[in-house]
């Protein structure tokens, strides 16, 4: 499906079932895609996570039913998924900046409306990127499970988190003091950082990783191969992360929007990082992303 149909289909969904219990996996399987790329593609253009824009809908129809009718408060809190009125309470005040008693006596409301997905063409820059057919290959890597709404500001301190704990010893050029170490040496890991959708519930996997070259697996480390197929390969330069997110937002606001050739497939993307030459912060650090395509029918 293309993507700006997906979209809008995407919002479309939601509307129709705000006073159901659906999740970003239920809006997903409707529009065929990924629950990943729709949660990244949807917050990338619109700036909201999809649980949020679900949430906002709710509590901002939720103000329009106590200005407009005397329906009980916990009435309008299961009506729209809110399993106590205290919880309600709660999440209306946060949202409002007045509680549902002060709405219904004649507090403002912060309105929030549906959303309208349109495409704009903004520069003449082209986007550095190369259509690359791969073969099956396996990674290995350090894994943690993320939501999707937390995620951008969560896995930069897993990263941190691995290299203190594993990196420094080998990146002052000391020997590897246990396996672990060994195999950051051995498989490279740092080269790449990946996201793999295939838990659901609004999480998915993230791996701190390097291509397997074989050997020990220690314990708590994973692998995971990649099938046979064709990515789009879009080449990034400047410091991180700020580089690669710019060329991330790109691609999902500019490339994949209309794109005539190509439309999304698999459950799995990549972050490429040059370990050899220059350091993350440099003007001209070279890293990379990696997304699974396929030619559209």
């Amino acid at each position: 499906m293309e993507w700006l149909t997906c979209i809008r289909n995407a919002i479309d969904y939601m509307e129709d079932h705000l006073e159901d219990d659906i999740s970003a996996q239920d809006v997903a399987g409707r529009v065929y895609l990924s629950p990943f790329f729709l949660q990244k593609g949807f917050s990338l253009m619109t700036g909201y996570g999809i649980g949020e824009y679900i949430r906002n809908r709710r509590l901002y129809l939720a103000a329009l039913d106590l200005k407009e009718t005397k329906d009980k408060v916990i009435d309008i809190a299961l009506r729209y998924c809110y399993e106590t009125p205290e919880s309600f309470t709660k999440a209306f005040s946060r949202f409002h900046g007045a509680t549902p008693s002060q709405v219904r006596g004649g507090a403002p409301v912060t309105v929030f409306l549906p959303l309208s997905i349109t495409l704009s063409v903004q520069g003449g820059r082209q986007m550095d990127y190369r259509i690359a057919p791969m073969f099956p290959f396996r990674v290995i890597g350090f894994q943690k499970v993320f939501d999707n709404e937390t995620a951008y500001a969560e896995i930069p301190k897993y990263w941190d988190e691995i290299c203190e704990k594993y990196a420094y010893n080998v990146y002052a050029g000391n020997a590897p003091a246990n396996p672990y170490e060994q195999a950051l040496v051995d498989n490279c890991i740092g080269e790449y950082g990946v996201c793999i959708d295939d838990i659901g519930g609004g999480k998915f996997r993230y791996l701190i990783a390097g291509k397997y070259t074989g050997g020990e697996v220690p314990e708590g480390m994973v692998l995971y191969e990649f099938p046979r197929g064709d990515w789009a390969v879009f080449n990034c330069t400047g410091p991180i992360p700020e580089a690669l997110q710019t060329v991330n937002t790109r691609i999902f606001r500019e490339w994949l929007p209309g794109n005539p050739e190509y439309e999304l497939c698999g459950n799995a993307t990549v972050e490429w990082y040059d370990c050899v030459n220059g350091e993350k912060t440099d003007p001209d650090y070279r890293s990379a992303i990696w997304v699974p395509v396929r030619r559209k029918e």
